[in-house]
């Protein structure tokens, strides 16, 4: 019998929804390499989906039933997530419609059970926002903060900054940074990442970031295995994204910084500083890693207001 990550579809389909739903995220996770988040943000999605689904139609939801779903039931769904004490942004709305159809062609490609109504339905227009990034005394501020918190053992002050510096000095997503093994360090020129969609690309590696994964490496207090993950917590597991999340507010309270500055901040930085310093936006996108040119032309709306906030205090005349 073919297998949920087999690539073709199954001899033996699960009959219930939330089997496809468990199959469907085991094959985010294991072949699209879907980061945990996407994976905690697309399953809820789903749920609420089918949970939606089998109080509509007063039964339990099956994969067969789920071929079956018509265009307005997946409005009605639409404008019940629009509705009630907490209802969704525009934004959250697209992502949630987004999460479904990937869903349902899982269940086309693998589950036999195809749906085409699924693609007459249209999301509400998102404009997409600027990135907010921190300026280049700020990325220092939040890189060199970890080192003055006397309550932190000395190789987790060391690992924060390896992990901080090596997201902004090679514009890494939280997941690519913390996905490096223990095998990909010491750092060469260059290290190879396997980004979004398991699309590759090749980053650069300053000397800067090469010198903080150094030190952390001859700081930390675990013998680590080839390919054990390369930045650990402080019993031993593999650092999470939380901890690097949590890291980054507890430092933004300290420095007196904007919500806005998160560890993703660091990556819209690297962008936006490699834009003002001359760089060209398709070598930016190759580093980043987008798919579409037009995601990378964002950060030329950042730089453009970057310029007019500074004439606008400079010049005599403003």
């Amino acid at each position: 019998m073919a297998g949920p990550l087999s690539g073709g579809p199954l001899s033996a389909a699960p009959q219930s929804a939330d089997a496809a739903r468990a199959l469907w995220l085991e094959h985010l996770a294991h072949e699209r390499r879907a980061s945990p988040r996407t994976l905690e943000a697309y399953g809820f999605a789903a749920s609420r989906y089918i949970a939606f689904l089998e109080r509509h139609r007063g039964e339990a939801m099956t994969v067969p039933g789920l071929a079956e779903v018509t265009a307005a039931e997946v409005r009605a769904w639409l404008a019940h997530l629009r509705s009630g004490n907490h209802p969704l942004s525009p934004r959250s709305l697209s992502q949630a419609l987004s999460a479904i159809r990937t869903f349902h062609r899982f269940l086309d490609l693998r589950l036999d059970a195809p749906n085409a109504a699924i693609s007459l339905v249209r999301g509400p227009r998102v404009k997409p926002g600027a990135p907010r990034p921190v300026t280049e005394d700020q990325a220092r501020g939040l890189i060199a903060e970890p080192g003055l918190d006397p309550d932190r053992e000395g190789w987790e002050v060391v690992r924060d900054q390896a992990v901080l510096t090596l997201l902004y000095g090679c514009g890494l997503r939280i997941s690519e940074g913390l996905s490096l093994k223990r095998s990909d360090a010491p750092l060469g020129d260059s290290l190879r990442i396997i980004g979004k969609g398991s699309k590759t690309r090749i980053v650069p590696v300053l000397p800067a970031v090469r010198e903080a994964v150094d030190a952390y490496l001859a700081e930390q207090p675990f013998t680590l295995d080839p390919d054990d993950a390369l930045f650990r917590a402080k019993r031993g597991g593999a650092l999470s994204p939380r901890h690097v999340q949590a890291t980054v507010q507890a430092l933004r309270g300290r420095l007196g910084l904007s919500p806005s500055a998160t560890p993703h901040a660091l990556r819209h930085s690297f962008a936006t500083h490699l834009l003002g310093a001359g760089a060209d936006l398709r070598s930016i996108q190759e580093l980043l890693g987008h798919a579409s040119l037009s995601t990378t032309q964002r950060y030329t709306e950042v730089d453009a207001a970057r310029l007019l906030s500074a004439y606008a205090s400079a010049h005599p005349r403003a």
